[in-house]
């Protein structure tokens, strides 16, 4: 991931392990030219912000922070929506101080809807939102209840593309930046130049 604009191509192409399938890059100010080293755009997106403490649009959903791996299943099977990839939550991401798994539960006790909420000292980043029934409208409220809640003091940080963004938008988020998803293309040799 790159944290400064116009990063050196040389430099992060050598940090990077393209032994591995999937080598990536978050190019977070979307001004990488990574083609020649056999790259491709995964996808583009926008940073968006909202303050904090801004108000939230009321929802029926109760919240809370997922704390067992038995939860943690429950939740990821929920956000994955028979795709076969809920084992990408593992339960040690339980024991990170940092992060919070946010779960939208219905009256009856179902989780319906939930995000993860990645703090640091300046804003809480929240990612892989999603909700069963009414997609990211029926998800933003009771996650940024849970945030405002959790972290009064801390700006509400994201990405989000297309509709999902005019969703993001409708709740309060402002857009302030381009980032750009890198992917390293099948059959590309394991060793890049940085040139």
């Amino acid at each position: 991931m790159t944290l400064v604009p116009s990063a050196d191509r040389a430099e992060l192409l050598a940090r990077i392990d393209t032994a591995a399938a999937g080598a990536s890059v978050k190019d977070s100010f979307a001004d990488l030219d990574l083609v020649t080293a056999g790259f491709r755009v995964l996808f583009e997106a926008q940073w968006i912000h909202r303050p904090a403490r801004a108000p939230t649009t009321s929802s029926d959903l109760d919240w809370t922070v997922v704390g067992t791996p038995d939860t943690l299943r429950v939740w990821a099977l929920a956000w994955d929506n028979g795709d076969g990839n809920a084992d990408l939550f593992r339960p040690a991401l339980l024991d990170d101080p940092a992060t919070f798994v946010l779960a939208g539960q219905s009256v009856d006790g179902r989780l319906v809807a939930g995000a993860v909420a990645s703090r640091s000292d300046q804003v809480v980043g929240i990612t892989n939102l999603f909700a069963l029934d009414g997609g990211r409208d029926a998800a933003w409220p009771v996650v940024l209840h849970a945030a405002n809640e959790l972290f009064p003091t801390l700006p509400v940080v994201g990405y989000e593309q297309g509709e999902d963004l005019a969703v993001a938008v409708r709740h309060g988020f402002e857009p302030v930046g381009p980032l750009r998803i890198w992917l390293r293309k099948e059959g590309q040799p394991s060793r890049l130049s940085g040139a």
